[in-house]
């Protein structure tokens, strides 16, 4: 029996629009990146699967023919990755020009170590051709070899830019501030996983500031489609060995990419090839090895035949074979070719498979840009194809076991993961403060009987995705910054949150948690560190639209699943709980949104997914690490009972029944204590 808990479940309308194009054979998010090809950096930040490798042709041939370039140099990460850039007729579709790549000049294709290339590259910046496209390691070396200055008046493009880091040790990052610094060059930056929380920030923020962003959501991406219409997002746990539970969770019936655990990690058997076999095993019968693709054929209970590729091989003329069945572009659409792919650190970025119908990947993946690459093979839209899942198959912890403290982070960390997606996959929230002059925002939908003057008014535009909603009591941005890092940034400042092991564990198991403490106190340290050149209310502002957007989804969430099965399936189903949840309040307030504890949905689909066993032990682990309050948490506990004192002529009382205030009041006395203590010596 396939288990089919979800833990995220975001349903679509399919309107058609983001694979519609325009009369220069542009798709939605093509067109506004063109719109903005004069910009001499730009970043590109868009789902997987939104034609952002097209929209880099349309916008490098106006560099070339209109804005005086004399070269287009596009880099991508793996060389199985320049297929993307390759000869395209644009003009068939209404565009000025095609685009045309010298085979010579596609280095992904030459033979050779990625590295050995660099000299082409030098001979291609003496020819008269002027489109080259090479793997990272290729242009590294080039600039190593020739200098930066080499690369004058030249566009550079950079496919999958989160490999790049700021960390001084990533040489593509240092020779990229280089390029900058010298500013002669064009850049356009593009990814479908943009995270710079994620383990090191992918461009200083000076360098960053100079880039213009085209942001296209996965909402609207996935929104536009034509077919895939749901995409759910579930963890699942397991004890034992993940090979005997795996058809718990794997529907043999569905086109599916089964990610095996790295060989280091706590879910491996520490033998790859005897968990393939053993997968193979679960699945039926092998008949055997097609002579022609190399897959491996596997006749199951139901006397179906599977075609299932096995990437793990490391024997390379098979793996090989494999690899150009896979790639093979006459059987792109046929949709039988394959039903199965075993990988092992493959199959991620870059690799196109329309069919596919199930990322599911065995064991927890550090980074947040890996887990939305892998989602990201499963969100192609394809005929006939209406749903789409991820899943996480993760051991349980166990308590005798000496990585049990591992287990519960990793388990921590599936849980951020999943509403890190949430937020990635959600309408975009703009919010604004409910004054007495509020009205109607033009395009916005306010549901039944429209707008209302005397309360908080929820609108939403379904062709943008895009949520309007009033919060009475919010802080509205004033810098330019404030106000970019509402609009663009607030993933950012979730993913560092919800990242954050101790709010997390405490959101889900303290149950004398205040919930302010992680609302207002957690999120507002985050929110210093991460950008300490905004000003006190502008952190404030950052903090309250960031809380907002996280609990309101939550909230949204919850109301969705009480709405019932029927009506979930529909794409109004987020919508309908954000709506829900205000008109339940009656008005929303941003005092109201920071006595919501952002984990507590999260501990009621945990609690059905694990044992209730597992589920104590966790607990019990966390419980044993209660931190005390710290002397930082109090002083801005103290800060915020000084705004208390001027809200309501009086500071908190310790003895308060308002457990917020209680805790204010506590925060003031500890560094009372702490004062007196430094004066006893």
């Amino acid at each position: 029996m396939v288990q089919t808990v979800p833990t995220v479940s975001v349903t679509y309308a399919r309107n058609g629009n983001s694979t519609k194009p325009n009369e220069l054979g542009m798709r939605a998010m093509q067109e506004r990146a063109y719109e903005k090809r004069g910009e001499q950096y730009l970043l590109i930040k868009s789902p997987p699967a939104s034609g952002k490798s097209r929209a880099l042709m349309f916008i490098a041939l106006d560099k070339l023919h209109n804005q005086g370039l004399r070269k287009a140099i596009i880099t991508v990460p793996e060389k199985s990755i320049g297929s993307s850039f390759a000869d395209e007729p644009l003009s068939k579709f209404g565009f000025w020009a095609d685009w045309r790549v010298e085979p010579k000049w596609n280095l992904c294709n030459a033979p050779g170590a990625d590295g050995s290339k660099a000299d082409s590259v030098g001979t291609f910046l003496k020819s008269e051709d002027r489109v080259l496209v090479c793997p990272h390691a290729t242009f590294r070396n080039a600039i190593e070899k020739f200098g930066v200055e080499a690369f004058d008046e030249c566009l550079i493009a950079v496919d999958e830019f989160h490999h790049v880091s700021a960390n001084p040790e990533n040489k593509l990052g240092a020779q990229l501030a280089e390029l900058i610094a010298r500013d002669k060059v064009h850049v356009v930056a593009m990814t479908g996983s943009y995270f710079r929380g994620d383990a090191e920030p992918v461009l200083m923020p000076h360098d960053e500031a100079k880039f213009d962003s085209v942001t296209y959501t996965y909402y609207e991406q996935l929104n536009g489609y034509k077919h895939l219409k749901q995409l759910d997002i579930g963890y699942f746990f397991y004890s034992g060995a993940y090979v005997d539970d795996i058809l718990n969770v794997l529907n043999p019936g569905e086109k599916t990419i089964i990610h095996i655990p790295s060989v280091n990690s706590r879910e491996s058997t520490k033998d790859k090839h005897r968990e393939v076999d053993h997968i193979l095993d679960e699945l039926g019968e092998w008949q055997g090895t097609d002579e022609a693709t190399g897959f491996q054929l596997v006749k199951t209970s139901d006397g179906r035949l599977l075609r299932i590729a096995d990437l793990v091989d490391d024997e390379p003329a098979k793996r090989e074979k494999v690899s150009a069945a896979l790639k093979d572009p006459s059987q792109k659409n046929n949709r039988d070719h394959v039903d199965i792919i075993i990988a092992l650190g493959m199959a991620k970025e870059g690799f196109d498979w329309i069919w596919c119908e199930h990322a599911l990947t065995v064991g927890y993946r550090a980074s947040l840009t890996e887990i939305v690459q892998i989602i990201g093979r499963a969100t192609r839209d394809a005929e006939g194809k209406t749903r789409a899942r991820f899943t996480n198959l993760i051991a349980e912890p166990d308590a005798s076991e000496a990585a049990v403290t591992e287990a519960v982070n990793d388990t921590l960390k599936a849980i951020a993961a999943s509403l890190l997606m949430e937020q990635v996959l959600a309408p975009r929230f703009n919010f604004t403060p409910k004054r007495p002059d509020s009205g109607p925002v033009e395009g916005f939908n306010y549901g039944d009987g429209g707008y209302k003057s005397d309360q908080c008014n929820i609108g939403f535009n379904e062709d943008s995705g895009q949520f309007q909603i009033e919060i009475k009591g919010l802080v509205e941005p004033k810098s330019k910054e404030a106000e970019r890092i509402c609009q663009e940034d607030l993933n950012e400042v979730i993913a560092a949150f919800v990242q954050d092991k101790q709010t997390v564990a405490r959101g889900m198991f303290d149950d004398e948690l205040v919930p302010e403490e992680l609302t207002q106190v957690r999120m507002g340290k985050i929110i210093k560190e991460k950008y300490p050149e905004l000003d006190d209310e502008d952190q404030e502002a950052v903090r309250q639209h960031a809380i907002a957007a996280l609990n309101l989804t939550q909230k949204a969430k919850e109301a969705a699943l009480a709405i019932g099965e029927e009506d979930r399936g529909s794409n109004t189903a987020l919508i309908d709980g954000v709506r829900k949840f205000a008109m339940d309040v009656r008005d929303l307030d941003i005092d109201l949104i920071d006595r919501i504890n952002p984990f507590s949905e999260a501990y009621a689909i945990l609690a059905k997914t694990m044992s209730e066993e597992s589920l104590k032990q966790v607990a019990a682990i966390i419980s044993a690490r209660k931190v005390q309050l710290s002397p930082e948490e109090a002083r801005d506990l103290a800060k915020r009972a000084l705004k208390f004192k001027q809200e309501r002529g009086r500071l908190p009382s310790i003895t308060s029944t308002d457990a917020w205030e209680k805790r204010m009041a506590e925060g003031i006395a500890y560094l009372a204590r702490m004062k007196a203590e430094a004066t006893n010596g």
